[in-house]
């Protein structure tokens, strides 16, 4: 069937199902939808009485299944609506009468149509494919094991409809039972092509007509010879949500360059009094050293920290790129119209008291004035943003002015002041610090857009608690992701939104699922909390992408080398096998109660020479593509002595060229925390007292150059 007249096909019978006021079809609905698409389904017919039954049933040839067909009865088995392996007209015929009294003692006043007469597929393993309208990403396919475990074991993976044929048999080895689609114990494996065929026509399907928010095909019968849906169940929408305003990729970056790098800021509510937010914002902004023009906007003053105060930001001369707004909520709307008449194209909203607090209608109200303005929002209730390469601290929070390439966002003020002070804590450079509060407007997906340009940037951390336009934010992450690293700490691990579910693909749809299905789909690393979000961004800096699968433990310590190994592998990473002329070669420079193999076992006696022979090694055999170092503090090897050596020959060898990874695990005295520090300032991860915090930074480093196309196949 072309696609038009497919199209044409699908759109009136949804129209006719509209008509009558339902949201659910009837299978045999359903089966006009899967013979348009292509989807796969059993030989059936809908019989209105007893002989049709037993006619159809003669012409499938075999056993069959007997299904109640009723608009208002969605959940067929609870219903006693399902009979299956129905054999010979006497059964059929009591089949019949059963299915439809069952129906009618369930519901007494559904619609009854009649009974579904279905070919009987030939048993294999079930699984389940399916879509549902996710409120951030919007219509994600699923797919995972079927049938009555689908609710039991929720192994399930998702991506955003619609999906390619690669994309969609990728989604086979994204489950957890992903080897028993394989074949397992002497069983035949399934027709994968087949199976990836069912999920992305069912993404084609969804994807075409945005008024279906489910479709469930449950069970999907698989076998060494195809994929059958045993059934299929189509739910609409009850309405479709509002259209968000679409901004292009230059008018983000036209608004956002002026935000980040502006020449006049105005700071509204601006004030002389200490203890006042816009006495602290304009504090910061003139002792943070900002080159540009700063104008104070008080209708009550005539000076404030020695420089001229305006009564209406409009009374500003001259171009003002950003408006920061330091006043109460009350009187934000008015204030705004003032700056979209100056034509200001940035205003940063710190006041809350807007949509975090119920006001929904107050934020809605600047919303709309600013979308009439062409004005952009940032916030409300935020504690400001940092762009610490131009000198800009536009916060009524502490200054930092360290100047590096991570850029950090929050959508929570306390957690932009964790970001703070483990950057001071830590010394870690930042490009900028972003807060984002209510996302009225400027959200993830435009800062990502600008951050993966900025030349400052070299990794961008974002703590959100949701994503307002999710596919937004995937197709800017896909965009930077090939350039820099993005890493996001996702809070809430809630699945509240999956209750209200009609259907089993629903249901399994929980909102953390669906997130870090995607997430890793948009190619960015999830953070599991939030100080592994700021490691990661801290690190990934420091690390040069692998080229290979090859990492290589070296450790002076035999239980940090058990450890590094079980960090290794819970980290999805590959530990090398040694050739014979590796090990050999290994061997010759550790003492003979050593062990070479994979960890490399030097001992902890061992004097700086061996530390630096082995690691020499590591990095000149092109066969390893990563280093893992256990140090074990010592006196015959101290701890700034092995830092010393280690960071002096890594240099050597990226002087060469020669760039791999390296991150090290320090047990031992306080001294091992000066030599960590050391090491991470010369391009070496380092962590004292932990094994497992440096091979998760080398992990994230390996997702995020597999994510970037940058890590080849092992030698």
């Amino acid at each position: 069937m072309m696609a038009e007249d497919r199209v044409l096909r699908v759109r009136g019978l949804l129209d006719s199902v509209r008509a009558e006021g339902r949201t659910a079809l009837t299978a045999p609905e359903g089966k006009v939808i899967a013979d348009a698409y292509g989807i796969a389904v059993p030989g059936e017919e809908l019989a209105t009485d007893v002989d049709e039954a037993v006619a159809f049933a003669a012409r499938f040839g075999g056993p069959v299944v007997m299904k109640i067909v009723s608009p208002d009865i969605l959940h067929k088995t609870d219903a006693g609506g399902v009979i299956v392996g129905v054999e010979g007209a006497t059964d059929v015929r009591a089949a019949f009468r059963t299915i439809i009294d069952n129906a009618r003692t369930y519901d007494p006043q559904a619609r009854i149509s009649g009974v579904q007469v279905q070919e009987l597929l030939p048993k294999g393993q079930e699984v389940i494919v399916g879509a549902v309208t996710d409120p951030t990403f919007g219509k994600v396919v699923a797919f995972g094991l079927g049938g009555v475990l689908v609710e039991v074991l929720k192994d399930v993976t998702f991506r955003l409809a619609p999906v390619d044929a690669d994309e969609a048999l990728s989604m086979l080895d994204s489950i957890r039972s992903a080897e028993i689609l394989r074949g397992v114990r002497g069983q035949a494996g399934v027709d994968r092509w087949a199976v990836a065929e069912q999920i992305r026509r069912v993404s084609e399907l969804v994807a075409d007509f945005p008024e279906i928010a489910e479709v469930d095909l449950n069970p999907v019968i698989a076998t060494a010879e195809g994929a059958v849906a045993a059934d299929i169940r189509v739910i609409l929408a009850e309405s479709q949500p509002a259209p968000r305003r679409k901004y292009s990729r230059d008018e983000i970056l036209a608004s956002m360059r002026r935000l980040m790098q502006p020449a006049s800021v105005a700071v509204i509510g601006a004030s002389n009094e200490q203890g006042k937010i816009g006495n602290s914002v304009m504090r910061n902004l003139v002792d943070g050293g900002f080159a540009g023009d700063i104008h104070p906007v008080n209708p009550k003053a005539d000076d404030i920290l020695g420089r001229k105060a305006y009564k209406s930001v409009t009374d500003v001369p001259g171009e003002v790129d950003v408006a920061v707004f330091a006043i109460p909520a009350k009187f934000v709307a008015s204030a705004l119209e003032e700056v979209g008449r100056k034509g200001i194209p940035n205003a940063v909203l710190i006041p809350s008291g807007f949509a975090e607090t119920g006001e929904h209608e107050l934020q809605a109200e600047i919303v709309a004035i600013a979308e009439r303005h062409g004005v952009r929002l940032l916030g409300p209730n935020i504690y400001g943003y940092y762009s610490t390469w131009h000198d800009l601290c536009a916060t009524f929070c502490t200054p930092y002015d360290v100047k590096g390439g991570v850029a950090l966002t929050s959508q929570s003020g306390g957690i932009g002041m964790a970001i703070l002070g483990f950057a001071r804590t830590t010394k870690t450079g930042v490009s900028a610090i972003v807060g984002l509060g209510n996302k009225s407007d400027l959200d993830e997906d435009d800062l990502l857009t600008w951050f993966g340009e900025d030349p400052h940037t070299e990794c961008i951390a974002m703590h959100l608690e949701d994503l307002k336009d999710g596919r937004a934010f995937v197709e800017a992450a896909r965009a930077t992701v090939p350039k820099k690293p993005v890493v996001v700490l996702k809070a809430g691990r809630t699945a509240a939104g999956a209750k209200a579910a009609g259907s089993h693909t629903g249901a399994l749809a929980g909102d953390d699922a669906v997130y870090d299905d995607i997430l890793r789909q948009a190619g960015v690393i999830r953070a599991p909390g939030l100080n592994d979000m700021l490691e990661y961004a801290r690190a990934l800096p420091v690390l040069p992408a692998p080229k290979g699968d090859n990492v290589v433990i070296i450790t002076g310590a035999g239980g940090s080398g058990v450890l590094l190994s079980d960090a290794v592998t819970d980290n999805g990473l590959s530990l090398m096998e040694i050739p014979p002329d590796l090990d050999e070669a290994f061997r010759t420079f550790i003492p003979p109660f050593g062990a070479a193999g994979n960890p490399v076992d030097i001992t902890g006696g061992e004097p700086p020479s061996t530390y630096e022979a082995t690691i020499r090694l590591g990095l000149e055999d092109p066969r390893i593509h990563a280093l893992v170092l256990g140090y074990w503090h010592t006196i015959v090897t101290p701890p700034m002595v092995f830092a010393e050596l280690t960071a002096r020959v890594v240099a050597e060898f990226r002087e060469r060229g020669i760039e791999k990874p390296v991150v090290a695990s320090l047990a031992g005295d306080v001294e091992v925390e000066e030599a960590c520090q050391y090491l991470f300032e010369r391009g070496v991860v380092a962590y004292p007292y932990t094994t497992e915090k440096p091979v998760a930074v080398l992990g994230a480093n390996y997702r995020w150059a597999r994510e970037a196309g940058l890590l080849g196949g092992g030698t």
